[in-house]
């Protein structure tokens, strides 16, 4: 087949929660993050609910829409803007279309009309439906459409249209008019039901409007293009097979792309198209135009019609929306079924990935104990599954330094007197690329995915999302029985090491699929409900300073008697294409690209082929993972492993495990899996097992808020491997060396001593450094000690709103 060859892989959604709207035709799509927004439409009268599926979840849900709620309508125009939406015109009742303007604030689900000025010169849009409205910066595109030139609905006379209007927005909410441009060059030929999409090539070139396909009489297969910088319009040369006339069609924009699907097309495609073709049907046609070379490609043909259940069925008037990089498409009309008069609407929703998946982020450290690590990683939006592979450093001796966050180092912090400063001990820890939301502790269960890697990844259990800035916790849809079985297929076993990053809030966390999104277009947390943890993901050499003072005062801070100051460098290491990478499949018969890791590798000493072999330690549903295993090849793959890149995945069930060692430092790399396969591998994180006799790393830290100063708590480590005589808590400070080199830390220890909590005094938060790698924070540590010394830290990032530490 033809899908198969272009390496296509439609999934059909299934298992959904929640109310499923009902199936339609005529109805608009957008998407804000994971969510997929579908309003309006028609079937057995006009739709007027809002509905959203969340992608991740599968869930359906009304959100509880409130203000100026427009009417149902269909064929209208619709946009989105950040977390607004925009709908213009379209059909009200049955003869009487609309030029109204409505906006819906998403984050707060709230409607309200608005009133555009007219243009300066010219009337403002006129009623009308199958028009396309585009967005691209602060302005909107409106072209063409059909409009009612009879009052009389009994008697409508239609009229196609290809006018064109620029309506202006304001930041944020409202608008400001509408505005006709003048352009140059030939107007498209007046059309309804046709498609229009905005792209701008990243290297060259200005934003382009590409208008393909509609009807004017008989159906169209045009493709026009407008430069918005110039307002010049022209008809673009293409190369390849240009798809059959159509309307009622969808277009989406994804990388450098356009996607056509669907659509009414002529009855007969042979020879010329007659200026009245009365002959139709819906397709399931499927081809995309490369935007870049103007090229078209077909990717499913008309003939593959209704020959497999493996692909959407043919419609017309349905949606379509991009959700990062995946296509989903749902209902519309399959038909017309001429002796009832009636439209036949599908039911079905499908997607589509149409490019392997980015990298995800580095690997980052929940907790580690002697034998074990708990990981997770950032999600990546719309994909199936993550390869987790490590590679094995030889064990490494205990080194005495400062406690690193997250780094189970045997990190021994020296006492003299009762100065208690630091000595000078430089080594090799991981730092600290920080989160930008909250951590929640991902399940003990491991979720993997055991046996062939080619196993069957449903869509209906998908990521867990985000929500009200916030990592929500929505139950997944495979259950924590089958999970627990799949991770007792490979041997994998629960940890009970205590938490190096604890989750530290004092509000709840709530998941974007109960139909709320009021915090979606906010990008502060309030200070004192919003505590980060974070983990250890790259390379941090060490320097200690023993600083003495004389209560001396630094920016309303007091500093007393002997305050220990450490600096912290960050060295970023990336991920390594020296390294040997064995290809996984997973069952869409591609493999994974030699090049997928890009960034370079920082030098090592040499060692053997074998030494430098990633292994894998399992495919995860979810985006953590307890590892104390990983699975050895057979010696013929690691013989032929530099030259043989596109093997199959083993099977599991036939590899032997290896256990992880006490002080001994991995590596680890992830790679994200959708329907297009495995995409490139993340860079490179490295941690180190404990040594045993250290105490862990305390846990769930929490920070409250009071007038004049807050509440640092925290529990004792899980694991104390004996009395734990000391706590000691550091605070990231500013220091001229942040300004030479903002990847240090500086940190200063706010706090020694047996109990379980501090008072982090006004003065002191006033000599905070206020971290940006990602969003704002105050950087906490807090390490306990016992007979052998001070085991790794707890480093806690402390969010700032609006209202941020003096600076």
């Amino acid at each position: 087949m033809a899908a198969a060859a272009a390496g296509l892989s439609w999934r059909r959604v299934s298992s959904f929660t929640g109310p499923v709207p009902r199936s339609r035709h005529g109805h608009r799509a957008v998407a804000i993050r994971e969510l997929v927004i579908i309003f309006g439409g028609g079937n057995e009268g006009i739709a007027d609910e809002l509905h959203v599926y969340n992608t991740a979840t599968n869930q359906w849900f009304l959100p509880a829409v409130r203000g100026d709620i427009p009417p149902g309508c269909a064929a209208h125009g619709f946009v989105c803007d950040g977390t607004r939406i925009l709908v213009f015109g379209g059909m009200v009742e049955y003869g009487r279309y609309s030029n109204d303007l409505y906006e819906l604030q998403a984050s707060r689900w709230l409607w309200k009309k608005v009133k555009p000025q007219a243009p300066s010169t010219g009337s403002p849009p006129c009623p009308r439906l199958g028009h396309s409205f585009s967005l691209y910066g602060n302005k909107c595109y409106l072209f063409g459409g059909l409009a009612n030139e009879s009052e009389d609905s009994n008697n409508n006379v239609p009229r196609y249209l290809n006018d064109f209007y620029e309506l202006e927005l304001q930041h944020g909410s409202g608008v400001v008019g509408w505005s006709i441009p003048v352009t140059k060059g030939v107007l498209p030929s007046p059309r309804e039901s046709h498609t229009a999409i905005v792209y701008c090539r990243k290297d060259l070139g200005s934003p382009k409007i590409y208008i393909f396909g509609g009807m004017c009489g008989c159906r169209l297969n045009d493709l026009w293009e407008l430069d918005i910088e110039t307002m010049t319009w022209s008809r673009p040369e293409t190369k390849g097979t240009v798809p059959l006339p159509r309307s009622l069609h969808t277009a989406n924009v994804i990388g450098n792309k356009m996607y056509v699907f669907g659509g009414w097309v002529p009855q007969s495609a042979g020879g010329e198209i007659s200026a009245h073709d009365g002959e139709w049907k819906c397709t399931g046609s499927f081809s995309y135009l490369n935007l870049d070379t103007t090229e078209w490609i077909g990717l499913i043909s008309d003939c593959q019609e209704d020959k497999s259940n493996l692909l959407p069925g043919p419609r017309a008037g349905h949606c379509a929306v991009a959700v990062g990089t995946r296509l989903y498409i749902w209902s519309g009309r399959d038909g017309y079924r001429k002796a009832w008069n009636n439209q036949v609407c599908c039911k079905d929703l499908w997607y589509l990935d149409t490019e392997r998946p980015p990298a995800p982020s580095q690997v980052q450290l929940i907790r580690a104990t002697t034998n074990s690590f708990q990981v997770k990683w950032d999600e990546v939006p719309t994909v199936e599954g993550y390869l987790l592979q490590l590679h094995a450093d030889s064990p490494v001796p205990s080194v005495a330094g400062i406690p690193a966050a997250g780094v189970p180092e045997t990190s021994v912090l020296s006492s003299q007197g009762s100065g208690s400063c630091l000595h000078q001990s430089p080594q090799s820890l991981p730092s600290v690329p920080y989160p930008e939301m909250k951590v929640d502790h991902p399940s003990q269960t491991n979720n993997v995915i055991p046996n062939n890697v080619q196993a069957s990844l449903s869509s209906n259990s998908l990521l867990k999302v985000e929500g009200k800035e916030k990592v929500a916790s929505p139950e997944n849809n495979i259950t924590r029985e089958t999970l627990k079985n799949h991770a007792d297929a490979t041997g994998f076993k629960e940890s009970n090491a205590p938490s190096l990053l604890p989750v530290c809030t004092s509000s709840p966390q709530t998941s974007a699929n109960v139909g709320e999104l009021h915090d979606l277009d906010k990008r502060t947390v309030n200070p004192d409900a919003s505590v980060s943890s974070t983990v250890s993901s790259t390379q941090t050499m060490v320097t200690q300073q023993a600083v003495k003072t004389e209560s001396s005062s630094t920016n309303g801070a007091v500093v007393k008697d002997e305050t220990s100051l450490t600096t912290f460098n960050s060295k970023s290491e990336a991920a390594g294409t020296t390294y040997t990478m064995p290809s996984t499949k997973v069952s869409t018969g591609q493999t994974n690209d030699s090049h997928s890791s890009k960034a370079p590798q920082r030098q090592m000493a040499p060692v053997k082929t074998r030494d430098r072999q990633w292994y894998d330690v399992g495919i995860f549903k979810n985006n953590s993972a307890v590892v104390s295993q990983f699975y050895l090849l057979p010696e013929e793959t690691l013989n032929v492993s530099n030259k043989k890149e596109s093997a199959d995945a083993p099977d599991y069930r036939l590899l032997k495990k290896q256990d992880l060692f006490p002080g001994t430092v991995y590596r680890f790399r992830v790679a994200a899996i959708n329907g297009c396969g495995v995409g490139p591998f993340s860079k490179i994180s490295e941690f180190k097992t404990c040594i045993p006799g250290f105490p862990g790393a305390p846990s769930t830290v929490k920070i409250t808020k009071s007038v004049d100063c807050i509440h640092l708590s925290w529990e004792p480590p899980a694991s104390p491997s004996g009395n734990i005589l000391e706590y000691s808590a550091y605070l990231a400070i500013r220091s001229t060396q942040l300004q030479e080199n903002p990847s240090q830390l500086v940190f200063m220890r706010i706090y020694c001593g047996l109990k379980t909590s501090c008072i982090v005094t006004a003065a002191q938060l006033a000599n905070a450094h206020v971290d940006y790698t990602s969003r704002p924070a105050i950087v906490f540590r807090i390490s306990a000690k016992n007979e052998r010394g001070y085991g790794p830290a707890t480093q806690v990032r402390w969010l700032q709103g609006k209202i941020g530490v003096r600076r």
